[in-house]
């Protein structure tokens, strides 16, 4: 009777190892994935990870055209503030790359990185959406920043966002309740994570969700699948995939050294609020086409009128906080036209109208989130910018004549 039980348990623990094993074949690509994302901020693979996510996700490309690269001619190497190559070493900078009036005054990689290298946008993608938005609006696909977003987007009836106007998630005022905590496993960011690591859709957990902690379009909180709202909303628009609309409106007249890829869901859909990977030179791009007012080359990608309102700080944000625009921040203390696209891990686009600068880094800084690290980051970005700013004009030699002759 023992032995026939031994048996028993035996075949059943020998059946268990075969499912298992199957079950593992069968899903190993979405296990994978699952460990890619566990893994993805380690400190020994952070760099290199950010330079390769297509090998370890799902991913689409976003056709650069078939025209050439356009222009980024070198300028004069600028002789940049001694701070910040320390700057560079302590927040794990991976490329610093400054354009001012269109030419490049610094390029340089680090940690292993090379100019070719297409490096994860993470939140920089917002502002790329952002501009495709501008495209819409300016052309009258969707003329009414006030429409309901479930107008555009009918899957989000009954969900959170039941009453949130397009306005409302391009401000991050959306009122849904979203943990944003990039370190706590369970954090509602992270979930998502791994919902796109195993196959899942994020249109689907766009709709899953259901509370507010606020009427939607009272106060800014920063809220990231806000953005996925919005490429459902460009979709749901024209019908078309935001990959391709991209390609047409914003990336191939860009003239981009290579072809982006976005990272995509288990449907195909593109990861619009923070999976767009291209070289540091293709995200100056956008940053140059924002300098100059939405032209670029001679052509009106994109209007003034779209990026002045979009780069100004619209959002109902806290007294003496960061201001927001339409997923474009604008640091405390700005002047008119300084403004910046912002990712974690220290991804920026940073434009400087003022000074005609436009600085674009990238990064594998695990201590992003400490306090005070974004302004420092912004400090560097306004010392860099200062420092390239011409010289101000001394009086007329008249006038130092003048001078003289009253002392």
């Amino acid at each position: 009777m023992r032995r026939r039980i031994i048996r028993v348990l035996v075949r059943i623990l020998l059946i268990f190892v075969v499912v298992t094993a199957a079950a593992g074949w069968y899903m190993r690509e979405e296990i994978q994935r699952l460990w890619a994302v566990n893994s993805l901020f380690d400190a020994d693979r952070i760099v290199e990870n950010f330079s390769n996510m297509d090998a370890a996700f799902l991913t689409v490309e976003v056709p650069r055209g078939s025209g050439p690269a356009s222009p980024m001619p070198e300028g004069e190497p600028a002789d940049l503030p001694a701070e910040v190559a320390d700057w560079i070493e302590e927040r794990a900078v991976t490329s610093l790359l400054v354009l001012q009036d269109g030419q490049i005054r610094h390029e340089s990689y680090h940690l292993g990185t090379a100019p070719t290298d297409q490096r994860i946008s993470w939140s920089v993608a917002k502002s790329f959406l952002s501009a495709l938005m501008g495209t819409l609006v300016d052309d009258g696909t969707i003329p009414e920043l006030g429409a309901q977003v479930t107008e555009y987007a009918p899957m989000l009836a009954g969900s959170a966002y039941d009453g949130a106007t397009i306005l409302d998630v391009l401000q991050m005022s959306s009122g849904v309740t979203f943990d944003e905590d990039y370190l706590d496993y369970n954090s509602d960011i992270n979930r998502m994570g791994r919902e796109i690591a195993l196959g899942g859709t994020l249109d689907g957990f766009a709709a899953a969700l259901t509370e507010t902690d606020r009427p939607a379009g009272e106060e800014w909180q920063y809220v990231s699948i806000d953005t996925h709202v919005i490429g459902m909303v460009i979709r749901g628009a024209t019908g078309r995939d935001i990959p391709s609309l991209l390609s047409e409106r914003i990336i191939a007249p860009l003239g981009m050294d290579s072809t982006p890829y976005y990272l995509t869901d288990g449907e195909g859909v593109a990861f619009v609020l923070g999976g767009m990977n291209m070289t540091t030179r293709d995200y100056a791009r956008l940053g140059l086409l924002f300098l100059n007012n939405g032209d670029y080359g001679g052509q009106q990608i994109l209007s003034a009128d779209w990026v002045a309102a979009s780069t100004t700080a619209s959002a109902n944000t806290a007294p003496g906080e960061i201001g927001y625009g339409y997923q474009w921040w604008i640091p405390v203390g700005s002047e008119p036209g300084q403004f910046m696209a912002r990712g974690i891990y220290g991804q920026y686009v940073y434009v400087d109208q003022v000074n005609g600068v436009v600085i674009a880094t990238t990064g594998a800084d695990r201590q992003f989130r400490d306090s005070g690290v974004n302004e420092e980051n912004v400090r560097i970005f306004r010392l860099i910018s200062e420092s390239l700013a011409p010289p101000a004009p001394g009086p007329e030699p008249e006038a130092e004549a003048e001078q003289e002759d009253s002392q």
